[in-house]
């Protein structure tokens, strides 16, 4: 009996898995799929939905070469076969090959976009396949010839052979340079129109962006007709953002479906379909106390408003996700009608306004968000939650506000402070958390630097 071990191949992504199989007298046992054991070893963490068998009658059955957009785990219950596979994904290992011989003690993880191909050692054997989403019967996938001169698969029992039993199907399948290679899962953003959605689209150009009109995120129904098996990461930037209106009776209702019951819906979705789920929050999930270095990402959760609240409940749900990034960040900055835009804009009129200045914080910029997006994904830092916003010296509103004044051409001192008690009288408004410095520890620690607030404040500014 061998220790349980697996084996990496040519082909990305393709293992042999080792199996422990108990014999005697009577036959044998073995742990065919043991989650815990082989994840730690290195196998993917893939969520399997589905177990189909193969029966194959005569030695010579010979199948394939098929390539469904999932994630297999084969092996057999019983007999043996010579298996082979053919790396059919867009990329520099497109038409690799590999092939092992599968018995009782030998398994095969093979990812999605790699074909899949066997043939019968001996008479009655039965292949499984465990694999991560429905099989459609009468849906057409890629598939490669048997016979394919580039691969030359070095069957034992050659093809032309009569012992060799192949269905009509498989003998005319097209030739690798027929085949069109399969690409990758695709990019899923929501909240498109918004000031991250466009920062994000811009960095991921060939992602699916979509609006509410496209996928509303509150639409069961919508939800479930989505073709979720063509994506693998979804980068949720949609936002119910009108902190203010959160608190009136049709706002509230609004917020909580936009904000926690969405992502709460996602997180179910990407937890059955093995997606990446990329969620934005809020320093307004905590209550603005002073804390030393920052908000980190293990303050505790203390809201003080509506807008708050929901966003703190959606952080929950997603983090129920087994693979998601919560990226938690402070007074976003981008293309779009925002804080910057309208102190340029008063700057540029001539007014002198009153901004509130005990209100702290630093301010990000949506670029800057969506960089530490892709390297959090590129980098395969641990799931979890991150603080994420510029760097640099925390300040003020009013800090800011004459800031850009100064870089207007204007003098900062036409900027006078107020309180958020005073800018507040006489106004429904929610409550505002006061200190929204987050730490950046956390990110730091995965090779990420942080660009100084102050120097992309000039920049924005500059390319306006």
């Amino acid at each position: 009996m061998t220790d349980l071990r697996i084996d990496p191949t040519p082909i990305p992504g393709l293992l042999v898995v080792h199996l422990p199989v108990h014999g005697d007298a009577r036959g044998w046992f073995k742990e065919n799929w043991q989650r815990e054991k082989m994840v730690a070893l290195g196998l993917p963490d893939f969520g399997p939905v589905q177990n189909n068998m193969s029966f194959n009658a005569t030695r010579g059955a010979t199948r394939g070469i098929h390539t469904e957009p999932w994630d297999k785990f084969v092996s057999v219950a019983t007999g043996k076969v010579f298996a082979a596979w053919v790396d059919m994904r867009a990329g520099d290992s497109f038409g690799a090959t590999f092939s092992v011989e599968i018995d009782e003690g030998v398994a095969v993880f093979v990812p999605r976009g790699v074909g899949n191909s066997y043939q019968a050692l001996a008479d009655g054997t039965v292949y499984s396949y465990l694999v991560n989403d429905h099989y459609q019967p009468g849906k057409v996938y890629p598939a490669l010839n048997l016979a394919d001169p580039t691969a030359a698969i070095p069957w034992p029992i050659p093809l032309a052979s009569g012992e060799a039993e192949i269905s009509e199907k498989d003998r005319n399948n097209p030739f690798l340079g027929d085949v069109a290679p399969m690409e990758p899962r695709r990019t899923l953003i929501t909240g498109g129109q918004g000031q991250l959605g466009r920062a994000l689209a811009a960095l991921y150009p060939d992602a699916t962006v979509v609006g509410r009109d496209e996928l509303d995120l509150t639409d069961e129904a919508a939800l479930e007709a989505w073709p979720w098996q063509d994506y693998g990461v979804v980068l949720n930037a949609a936002a119910y953002t009108a902190v203010d209106k959160a608190e009136t009776p049709e706002g509230r209702a609004a917020a909580w479906a936009a904000n926690a019951s969405a992502p709460a819906a996602l997180a179910r979705i990407a937890a059955r379909r093995g997606l990446t789920l990329v969620h934005y929050s809020t320093d307004y999930v905590f209550d603005g106390s002073d804390v030393e270095g920052g908000h980190t990402e293990q303050t505790p959760l203390a809201p003080l408003g509506v807008y708050g609240q929901t966003k703190a409940a959606g952080d929950i749900a997603v983090a129920a996700a087994p693979r998601h990034y919560i990226l938690r960040t402070t007074w976003v900055i981008g293309e779009g009608h925002n804080f910057i835009r309208t102190m340029q804009k008063l700057a540029a009129e001539g007014v002198s306004p009153s901004v509130v200045a005990d209100q702290v914080g630093r301010l990000t910029f949506t670029d800057e968000l969506a960089r530490a997006t892709g390297h959090l994904l590129d980098s395969g830092a641990a799931y979890g939650t991150y603080n994420v916003t510029n760097a640099g010296t925390p300040r003020s509103w009013a800090d800011y506000a004459r800031r850009v004044f100064e870089l207007s051409g204007r003098d900062p001192k036409d900027v006078s402070s107020t309180t958020t008690e005073e800018y507040a009288a006489g106004k429904q408004m929610s409550p505002r958390p006061l200190f929204s410095v987050l730490s950046l520890a956390k990110l730091e620690a995965t090779g990420f630097t942080s660009a100084d607030a102050d120097e992309a404040l000039a920049s924005y500014l500059g390319n306006a």
